[in-house]
């Protein structure tokens, strides 16, 4: 679960940790990740933890690498981490050093992640990769601001679709999620919904 120190990542991590399934939890903050980790270990929850920056290649290989050698399968991938720079900015004037910094971070790692990780999943015949989207990147839903937020997110959906229709014809199934507005650091505390609810169409 990428971005799993907090918010929905954290509550994935959660829930899929208590279905018996052994997870592994990653953020860049290494301080964050490994207390996020070392607080669902303590509840007797089979979680570890691993730094993983989504804007940096030389981690993305190095998790791959970790999967490979140290876990030897990787059953599921959520690519959840995300990060949003532009929501009080006008289209006109935001910066493209903001634009390029989100698509990096929101497009570019899972993008780079799932290519990494599928040849593990072909190999053992069985793979579910899950990609967060959100509503905002929905074309019936698109209004004015939050650009580059929304251009991640569209990307997100349309890499999505390109790569479940090339693995059409194996055993692994790759899906955008939609949680919702949902009451975490990014969605704030009047969002409608919790962060079990905003997990729960992840999980399923």
């Amino acid at each position: 679960v990428t971005g799993g120190n907090r918010g929905i990542g954290l509550e994935v991590c959660r829930q899929l940790a208590g279905r018996g399934i052994r997870t592994l939890l990653t953020a860049r903050n290494e301080d964050k990740g490994r207390l996020a980790a070392r607080t669902l270990a303590d509840q007797g929850l089979p979680v570890s933890f691993l730094p993983l920056d989504m804007t940096d290649e030389r981690s993305l290989v190095r998790c791959a690498e970790y999967v490979t050698a140290e876990l030897g399968r990787l059953d599921i991938l959520i690519n959840n981490a995300a990060v949003a720079l532009d929501f009080e900015t006008p289209a006109l004037e935001v910066e493209m050093t903001v634009v390029r910094a989100t698509i990096e971070a929101n497009l570019f790692g899972p993008l780079r992640l799932t290519q990494l990780i599928v040849p593990t999943m072909r190999a053992q015949s069985y793979g579910r990769i899950v990609n967060v989207s959100s509503g905002l990147g929905s074309f019936s839903k698109i209004t004015a601001g939050r650009l580059a937020y929304r251009l991640s997110k569209v990307s997100l959906n349309a890499m999505t679709k390109v790569f479940a229709d090339e693995l059409k014809d194996t055993n692994i199934l790759v899906n955008a999620v939609t949680p919702g507005w949902v009451r975490t650091h990014l969605g704030g505390i009047r969002a409608e919904r919790s962060v079990e609810q905003g997990a729960e169409g992840i999980l399923w």
